[in-house]
């Protein structure tokens, strides 16, 4: 059971922001603020979420892309983070798991996901 008093601080926090509602197997981008020296800028990163995890301000998501020369490239995202200005889900996908790591050990056509359509 959580502390009351850190449940109240957490709900202040997370009210500021609005996260849609999304699963493992989506495709999401996130508009990430990318600080360089004194400029600052948005970069968008956009990848299947392969897993959700925590709960509160401490939630966080895994993000996998595919990269340059077919590499896979995963990156940790707090959901909470100032530096995650927005987040839109692209597609759904059509997943049995709550966490994909299965999908590290497949390549091409293989780790594709089936989009999730609804009536």
């Amino acid at each position: 059971m959580r502390n009351k008093y850190i449940e109240n601080f957490e709900k202040a926090q997370t009210a500021e922001k609005t996260i849609p509602e999304f699963r493992a197997g989506d495709t999401v981008r996130l508009a990430v603020t990318i600080k360089e020296g004194d400029k600052t800028r948005v970069q968008n990163y956009e990848g299947v979420c392969i897993a959700k995890r925590g709960q509160g301000t401490g939630k966080t998501i895994t993000v996998r892309k595919i990269g340059a020369n077919a590499i896979g490239i995963e990156r940790i995202f707090p959901i909470y983070s100032d530096s995650i200005n927005e987040i839109t889900v692209i597609r759904r996908g059509r997943v049995r798991r709550a966490k994909l790591f299965y999908l590290r050990d497949l390549a091409g056509k293989k780790a594709r996901i089936k989009e999730l359509r609804r009536k």
